[in-house]
């Protein structure tokens, strides 16, 4: 009997594991005392950190090319990068 509950168990662990993980997203911010464009995986909780755009991004590189495009973001600086 305890064989077949460590079977159930394992195949859930197996099957619903997936399921809880957490998706990664990026997010363009921009410090508010500097005004420096950075690329976060926290959502910005707008008063250290503006969000800039109103979404997030799947990978990395697109939110690279969303900082790129902002407005707000300062150009002909390198990217930093914070978490």
């Amino acid at each position: 009997m305890k064989r077949y509950a460590l079977i159930a168990v394992g195949l859930l662990v197996l099957v619903g594991g997936p399921a809880f993980a957490q998706d990664e997203a990026f997010y363009v911010a921009q410090d508010t005392a500097t005004k420096k464009c950075k690329i976060v995986q926290k959502k910005p909780n707008g008063a250290t950190l503006v969000m800039i755009g109103d979404t997030s991004y799947p990978t990395k590189e697109d939110a690279r090319t969303a900082k790129r495009a902002a407005e707000a973001c300062p150009k002909g600086k390198k990217e930093t990068s914070g978490s």
